[in-house]
């Protein structure tokens, strides 16, 4: 029990895997804001940093956790969540197929659509969750990578993970899985087939709003993993120290956070469900959710503090409730310690799939009491 890598995953991320730093004894590691690094006079490096750009002492510890709780064997920090995105599929060939999900985060299909498209990239978008639409999509030989979003933002669609990984393997592509709203704490997907592994730290893992970051985890060593990190260093995306400090600093309360959040969320979901001013309620913990079952394999502990609400009065109701929420922060984002509330489809555009009547809330680790109080008064209007 002494091997942190023995440890129980709380232990690990609240003790950053043990580390103590062995000149002063500190608990909390130190800041290390050098861009650059002494060489020797044999021209080596024998400490191991040439160029923050490629590595920096304060980047090791999170990428280090991030691969632990994961269960991957690599993970490369990134200055946001789409810089890990593009990095992942920039490391494709020009011409090679990838299948994405058509609803979930809007970034990633923005950034296939376009930046993707001049690349040389083509993609096929499918209904997230649908993995008869996901087989008859990938052409065996050609489609390179597979990317799912479970649960997919903002209806919170699940989708089978192991399935999906079993469809991209027979077919020579490797699965990407977003893995932002459940976290390591309820889902490891590389347990479950996939071979990377994404993350929008600016949410969970920072779990302040202070910090915006990325994350890849790698099942393996290799190729893949190589090409990601070589693309991270020329492209100049990697993460500044001080928020690779700050992001390892969320990192240590991670499992408080996030199960605090799913009980509160059950709560809100439980309350909002059998109110008569609400059409539906997208939350993978109720009982009667589609795809609930699925979720319970993949998700070990809770269904994460992540839901949305349909208000019977379309998007009037949906704009004036959430005009009325006191406790709730009409912001975007997710993941952080307080409650926040937005009308998603006003943020994606005219475009966008998404309800004009849902409100999205990210439930934070406030009292529950409260948070439902707060509802009950904000739909006291509608």
């Amino acid at each position: 029990m002494t091997d942190p890598k023995n440890w129980k995953p709380e232990t690990r991320a609240a003790q950053a895997l043990g580390w103590v730093d062995q000149e002063t004894g500190a608990i909390v590691p130190p800041l290390h804001t050098a861009t650059t690094y002494e060489r020797e006079a044999d021209l080596t490096y024998p400490r191991g940093p040439i160029y923050t750009r490629a590595d920096n002492p304060t980047y090791r510890q999170p990428e280090e956790l991030m691969a632990s709780l994961e269960g991957g064997a690599k993970a490369l920090l990134f200055s946001s969540g789409m810089a890990a995105v593009a990095s992942a599929f920039q490391a494709l060939n020009a011409g090679d197929h990838v299948v994405a999900p058509s609803a979930g985060y809007y970034g990633v299909r923005h950034w296939l659509s376009e930046h993707g498209a001049r690349s040389g990239l083509s993609t096929d978008f499918v209904e997230p969750g649908d993995i008869s639409a996901l087989r008859a999509a990938v052409i065996p030989g050609k489609t390179k990578a597979v990317w799912i979003e479970t649960p997919a933002n903002p209806v919170w669609t699940i989708t089978d993970i192991r399935a999906a990984a079993d469809i991209a393997h027979e077919a020579g592509a490797w699965l990407g899985v977003d893995n932002t709203v459940p976290t390591p704490v309820l889902t490891q997907p590389i347990e479950f087939g996939a071979d990377v592994v994404m993350h929008s730290a600016t949410k969970y893992l920072g779990g302040h709003g202070d910090v915006l970051a990325g994350v890849l985890v790698l099942r393996e060593q290799g190729e893949l993993a190589d090409r990601i990190e070589a693309i991270r260093h020329d492209a100049g995306a990697v993460l500044g120290p001080f928020e690779s400090w700050l992001l390892l600093r969320g990192m240590r309360t991670l499992f408080l956070r996030v199960n605090t959040a799913s009980i509160n969320a059950e709560r809100v979901a439980a309350f909002l469900k059998d109110h008569p001013a609400v059409e539906r309620v997208l939350y993978p913990g109720l009982p009667d959710f589609p795809g609930h079952d699925v979720a319970a394999r993949q998700m070990s502990g809770g269904f994460g503090g992540m839901l949305s609400v349909c208000l019977a009065g379309g998007q009037e109701a949906a704009v004036g409730a959430a005009a009325r929420l006191k406790v709730f922060k009409r912001a975007t984002s997710l993941g952080g310690v307080e409650s926040l509330v937005e009308h998603r489809a006003s943020i994606e555009g005219p475009d966008t799939p998404t309800p004009e009547n849902l409100l999205r809330l990210s439930v934070g680790i406030e009292s529950a009491d409260d948070l439902v109080a707060d509802w009950e008064q904000a739909l006291d209007g509608v």
